[in-house]
């Protein structure tokens, strides 16, 4: 599988260009911004952007989405109990971030164990609340995509509308230390880490 991270947005959240490297088919998951650069990318490599994967629905991580929406046939998925928050810019906080107000209607809404198909690939959706009602993480073959619910050294914030440190900890603890320590995660700031790291030095963990 074809992966590229692209800090992303005023926040420089992770952005992820994921691929299928016979078939082109390709996906962006948190599109935080710098939608040109993004769009460079995928033309660069040839690939057909399928869709547009939101592991939650804050401004930092989709304030990109109109535009790539505009200029492709990518769809717009979203956890369905996030799917408030991308219809308001007051809810999803791009309202309060200096940039443009972002609001927008996703194409397909998920649930918890939703399968996506990416070529030959396969995409897992694990509903991971805690951070937000509907945040999730995507799982292909041994990589993880975090988004704002599991960090290196840290976890996501619990204090905006829809978070909970018990929901997100049982997220954690339930969804994604039970996968192999070698698993290695891809979170939505930061860098990259394996479940076996977390496991020996989050504190949150431990």
């Amino acid at each position: 599988m074809y992966l590229d991270k692209i800090p992303s947005g005023v926040h420089g959240a992770n952005c992820y260009l994921i691929a299928c490297s016979k078939t082109r088919k390709a996906a962006i998951i948190d599109p935080g911004g710098d939608a040109e650069e993004i769009l460079r990318r995928i033309k660069k490599n040839n690939f057909d952007l399928e869709y547009v994967i939101l592991t939650h629905g804050h401004g930092d991580h989709i304030a990109g989405v109109p535009k790539i929406k505009e200029r492709t046939q990518a769809k717009i998925l979203i956890h369905k109990k996030d799917e408030y928050m991308v219809k308001s810019a007051e809810k999803n906080f791009s309202s309060l971030m200096g940039g443009p107000d972002i609001s927008f209607s996703a194409d397909l809404l998920l649930k918890d164990g939703d399968t996506i198909s990416l070529g030959e690939h396969e995409l897992k959706v694990m509903h991971t609340p805690g951070h937000t009602l509907g945040g999730i993480c995507i799982k292909t073959g041994d990589m993880i995509f975090t988004g704002d619910t599991l960090f290196a050294g840290s976890i996501g914030r619990t204090d905006f509308e829809g978070g909970s440190f018990e929901d997100i900890m049982t997220s954690i603890k339930s969804k994604l230390l039970v996968h192999d320590d070698s698993t290695k995660i891809f979170p939505g700031h930061g860098s990259e880490s394996t479940i076996g790291d977390e496991k020996r030095k989050n504190p949150f963990i431990k």
